[in-house]
């Protein structure tokens, strides 16, 4: 991060990030989760198209590989992304949930080594990823608290999230559509607020007469629509061209640091020893994995530590 504004971005997109899960937390507990989701992105989706068609000349999808890049975004990154997480966190908590999903670097990993024909999965790299699931095993491990271990279906739940969005990404990569980032993001979003609706009217435990309107519901869906998506959103792709897609990842392991503190100042939460070993292992496995890329970025460091 070579400017102070750079970090100032990165704090910022990690407190907006990690203490997006304390606000999925609150307010699930006035709203059914894939509702509340699909009302988070109704409008954040607002937002996005009106900020897209503002600032970008490349905002409306043209070309099928575009429609296809943002069919991909909606439903995997948006739509099937949030209702397995705001299902899944009903179970565990805010940190937990920002831990498990801190293994999509992992993941895309993997999947980009399936998926695109120019990667290949080298034997170092197969041991960072089987590093990185010792620690999910860590972290989601059963409940015996609860009857048949059944405290382990919330973690699952919310690594298949982390598991549909390492999938899109790597197919948006190989798509490439032309249409801007925010563009792509703007229509995602969209699409994924229209995918959380009919997961939400077709599942029998969900009713909109379910939902109360209270000030924490009201507040937590505008602190997600505006804070966490759209603002981070764009705080995101400025941090992407200023510091490059290895470096952005590390955004990704300092969210649930702030997720693990702010929902135990806000909610009482607690991290079991286990649950902060297990992120410490997740991370070591992807220090394996981008072992190269993160040497070439530290090389400027140690010359500098050498003079």
């Amino acid at each position: 991060m070579a400017t102070r504004k750079s970090v100032g971005l990165f704090v910022l997109l990690a407190t907006a990030w990690g203490t997006a899960f304390v606000a999925i937390k609150a307010g699930l507990d006035v709203f059914p989760p894939v509702l509340f989701a699909a009302i988070r992105y109704d409008v954040a989706a607002v937002l996005m198209v009106a900020y897209a068609a503002r600032t970008s000349d490349y905002w409306l999808p043209r070309t099928r590989a575009d429609w296809l890049t943002v069919l991909v975004e909606g439903v995997l990154l948006i739509g099937l992304y949030n209702a397995f997480l705001f299902v899944g966190q009903q179970g565990v908590t805010s940190g937990v949930a920002a831990i498990l999903v801190a293994t999509t670097p992992l993941l895309s990993t993997a999947f980009s080594r399936l998926i695109l024909p120019s990667e290949r999965l080298s034997l170092p790299n197969l041991v960072g990823v089987l590093v990185g699931l010792v620690g999910v095993g860590l972290v989601a491990r059963p409940d015996t608290s609860l009857a048949g271990g059944g405290g382990v279906v919330p973690s699952v739940l919310i690594l298949l999230a982390a598991v549909t969005v390492a999938l899109g990404s790597v197919l948006v990569q190989r798509l490439g559509g032309g249409i801007s980032s925010v563009g792509m993001v703007a229509w995602a979003n969209v699409i994924g607020a229209a995918v959380l609706h009919a997961i939400s009217a077709g599942l029998p435990s969900e009713s909109v007469t379910q939902a109360r309107l209270t000030t924490v519901g009201v507040v937590a869906v505008l602190y997600l629509a505006v804070f966490a998506s759209a603002i981070g959103y764009v705080v995101y792709f400025d941090l992407l061209e200023r510091l490059g897609a290895v470096q952005i990842n590390f955004v990704t392991y300092a969210v649930p640091v702030v997720a693990a503190v702010t929902g135990w100042l806000l909610l009482d939460e607690r991290l079991a020893a286990l649950d902060a070993a297990g992120f410490l292992v997740i991370f070591a496995g992807f220090v394996v994995l981008k072992r190269d890329a993160l040497r070439s970025e530290l090389r400027p460091l140690e010359s500098w530590l050498r003079q």
